[in-house]
């Protein structure tokens, strides 16, 4: 963990690059950042006591906010509003490019086979253990439901 004064590796990129957007009238830019900012602080205020995310907390919290633009933008697609979507849709590009590059469907398919091998899983009643075992080694790189979807037709196969 930090010290109250340091600042996570990410999180210093986040604000130099908020700079960089604000210096250049970078709307978007410069909005999508300081909305992800303010997610990483609402983050480190919550709970008990304040603390100091580190670059994979603040990696979480980029991947929430993510897949919430992803969501509204699928929201606004179904009522019509095409350009709130599209809008929505670029700032959750932006926001990727901070995260880790995705995992392909061959990649993760290779993780979940070892993963069930070298623990000797079968069947639905292991997608608990399975899922634990793939997401410590996804470690973010895929999204979560992409995962679970992966496993279980892996184990229903099984």
């Amino acid at each position: 963990m930090s010290t109250p004064t340091e600042r996570s590796t990410l999180q210093q990129r986040l604000r130099a690059d908020l700079t960089t957007a604000m210096k250049a009238r970078d709307e978007l830019r410069t909005s999508t950042l300081r909305l992800a900012l303010a997610a990483v602080k609402d983050a480190e205020v919550a709970g008990t006591t304040a603390r100091v995310l580190d670059d994979a907390e603040v990696s979480k919290v980029l991947t929430r906010e993510v897949k919430k633009r992803r969501e509204a933008a699928d929201a606004y697609a179904a009522a019509g509003r095409a350009e709130k979507a599209e809008r929505e849709r670029v700032e959750g590009e932006v926001l990727g490019e901070y995260l880790p590059r995705q995992l392909g469907d061959d990649e993760l398919a290779a993780i979940i086979d070892r993963a069930l091998a070298e623990l000797d899983l079968s069947g639905p009643r292991a997608i608990g253990p399975a899922m634990k075992s793939v997401q410590a080694a996804v470690a973010g790189r895929a999204e979560g439901g992409r995962v679970a979807a992966m496993v279980k037709a892996r184990l229903a196969g099984a």
